[in-house]
């Protein structure tokens, strides 16, 4: 068995006065796909960070194994000192890195590589320090919510290309689906150490429950052994006559594993405030339009949303999901068309922008909207700590700032802020963003109890399979369409998932960048991607060693002593040479077609 890449041994970690990480380990072997889950706060990101060499750890060993190359997905990129985007992409590059990546990546990932630093959205920014940890194609990938600000063509556009990696990936990600697909072990960070499982995500929750309650059995035995110690002390013979010594050392030291036992931590306890009950029809909308500018957002749209409803509204980004929203809830009006309200509606709105927390205003501050130390929730009175407590907000934390609480916290304040307001409607904007995979579950749990009526955007394909029972998807050029059930449901139905959007004025300008005005002539034909270009230069090469490799397994099998003296190598031999047979067929096929393309092109 090979040497693992990357050891982490015995790993501790400290901020302030709290231990954040306590023995921690893990271990990094050449192709693993290791999904590294545990709750906000369990100390992922510092784990990763003290892999990536950025961080050092108060005490344990460090170990990459020599040559080996890790590339680590920044949360908040600095692209400062860089002209372009394409110059801060490529400044990742090593000596004999493959260029064409590069260009490659920003063009799947929706940037032309021209764009100027200081100009970027944070969602910009992030898929531009996504480009530069994939460019050059590491022997070790640690990616920290890659997900985060992006749509859901460019979130399956990522899990195709990390499967196609044959380098290891170390994920942190509250997408369950993008976990799913991309893990095939996991190590699982709780209480300041690290537990592993040889198994993907899609097991270790099944896992995860089985060793909490091995843990809660343990405790109850404690807890009867320790009464049946301080028993023996009051009413035992022995104890009346002479204390032993030894068995009340053992009671104390008992006594101390007790009061020191970390169980596992709370969870999130989500109420939401009801309002009266709305009237049966919540929305009606009949052939409603949106344009802004020569851009049409919304082309004529129907629908009607009933008491009770759990719809999704799914699409890339900039397609209009957001606007479609608020003309459904009679925030913005549309251009023709009409929307007709039900009664009684109390509207209930998370805002994925976070823009309602106020800079200076503390955690205390934001719950209790900005005054008093009260907060209403369900019909009950609450004190802001409680309330606090219930979405795993320590009493220490009241006065802290808000702008320096982490993406995570941000999230479970927005999520307590909009659950506090007395609603029969909840409108929520991307509430998946930063929370971790346990609140998602009570989040689900809490759509699927919640009498009135859910409207919500989301890019995460498991929460909209799991809380969805219509979906409006969009279909391109301002069109949108309701399917039944969930995002897989609609991708039955449809025969596909959410493509990019490519009518929108950026796309058009990007593509303007890219190419020289098109004549007459050439104006109907197609342009050669970077991946293209890139294929047809790699793709001889790559043929010629597939045919020196199918050479030497043939030369191998050649002799006819191999079988009897070696089976199992006959086998090997035999399944290999299938393989490569089938792939260079393929390529061959591919490097004809692409060359085709490229005649036709250059005419």
């Amino acid at each position: 068995m090979a040497p693992p890449l990357l050891t982490l041994r015995d790993i501790h970690l400290t901020f302030g006065a709290t231990p954040l990480l306590e023995g921690a380990e893990m271990m990094v072997g050449e192709g693993e796909r290791i999904g590294l889950v545990g709750r906000n706060g369990s100390g992922k990101s510092s784990l990763l960070k003290i892999a990536a060499g950025i961080i050092e750890a108060d005490r344990g060993e460090r170990f990459i194994h020599p040559g080996a190359t890790v590339r680590y997905l920044e949360q908040d990129p600095d692209l400062s000192a860089h002209a372009t985007v394409r110059d801060f992409v490529q400044a990742g590059l090593a000596p004999g890195d493959d260029a064409y990546r590069a260009d490659y990546l920003l063009e799947s990932l929706g940037l032309t590589g021209d764009e100027s630093p200081g100009r970027l959205s944070g969602g910009e920014a992030r898929r531009a320090a996504l480009a530069r940890s994939l460019a050059p194609d590491p022997d070790i990938l640690l990616l920290d919510e890659p997900t985060n600000h992006l749509d859901l063509p460019a979130i399956e556009w990522l899990e195709g290309e990390l499967k196609g990696r044959r380098g290891a990936l170390v994920l942190i990600s509250h997408d369950r689906r993008f976990l799913e697909n991309l893990t095939r072990a996991t190590v699982w960070l709780d209480r300041g150490t690290a537990r592993r499982l040889e198994k993907g995500f899609a097991h270790f929750e099944d896992w995860r429950d089985t060793v909490f309650e091995a843990e809660e059995l343990e405790r109850h035995k404690l807890d009867r052994q320790i009464a049946r110690e301080e028993d023996w002390m009051r009413y035992g013979v022995t104890a009346r006559r002479k204390r032993n010594m030894r068995r009340v050392g053992e009671l104390q030291a008992l006594k101390h594993k007790a009061r020191t036992h970390r169980g596992p931590q709370g969870s999130a306890n989500l109420e939401v405030s009801e309002a009266e009950l709305s009237g049966k029809l919540v929305s009606e909308a009949k052939s409603i339009t949106k344009s802004f500018g020569d851009r049409t957002v919304v082309h004529p749209f129907s629908t009607r949303i009933m008491r009770g409803d759990r719809l999704g509204l799914i699409g890339p980004n900039g397609a209009g999901k957001t606007t479609l929203l608020k003309m459904l809830i009679g925030e913005l009006a549309p251009d023709a068309g009409s929307v007709r309200l039900g009664v009684n509606l109390e509207i209930a709105s998370l805002d994925q922008r976070r823009a309602a927390l106020k800079p200076g205003w503390t955690l205390a501050d934001a719950l209790t909207q900005g005054g008093g130390d009260r907060v209403e929730v369900a019909g009950r009175t609450k004190h802001v700590i409680a309330y606090m407590k219930d979405f795993l907000f320590q009493p220490e934390q009241a006065r802290t700032p808000v702008e320096v609480l982490s993406g995570g916290e941000k999230a479970r304040v927005m999520l307590a802020r909009a659950l506090a307001l007395p609603s029969n409607v909840l409108v929520l904007d991307e509430p998946t963003n930063d929370l971790d995979l346990e609140t998602l579950d009570l989040l689900e749990d809490l759509i699927a109890d919640y009498p009135g009526t859910v409207i919500l955007v989301s890019h995460d394909r498991d929460f909209l399979d799991r809380t969805v029972s219509r979906t409006i998807a969009y279909e391109g050029d301002g069109h949108w369409m309701e399917y039944a059930g969930g995002y897989s449901d609609m991708i039955v139905q449809r025969g596909q998932g959410v493509t990019a959007r490519q009518d929108a004025p950026a796309a058009a300008e990007k593509t303007k960048k890219a190419a020289p005005a098109p004549t007459e002539k050439s104006a109907s034909r197609r342009k050669l991607s970077f991946k293209d270009k890139h294929a047809l230069d790699t793709l001889p090469g790559d043929i010629e060693k597939t045919e020196a490799r199918i050479a030497a397994l043939e030369a191998e099998m050649a002799d006819p002593a191999l079988f009897s003296k070696n089976p199992d190598r006959f086998t090997a031999a035999s399944e290999e040479l299938a393989k490569l047979t089938a792939a260079k067929s393929e390529m061959e096929d591919r490097w004809l077609e692409l060359e085709a393309l490229r005649e036709e092109i250059e005419g």
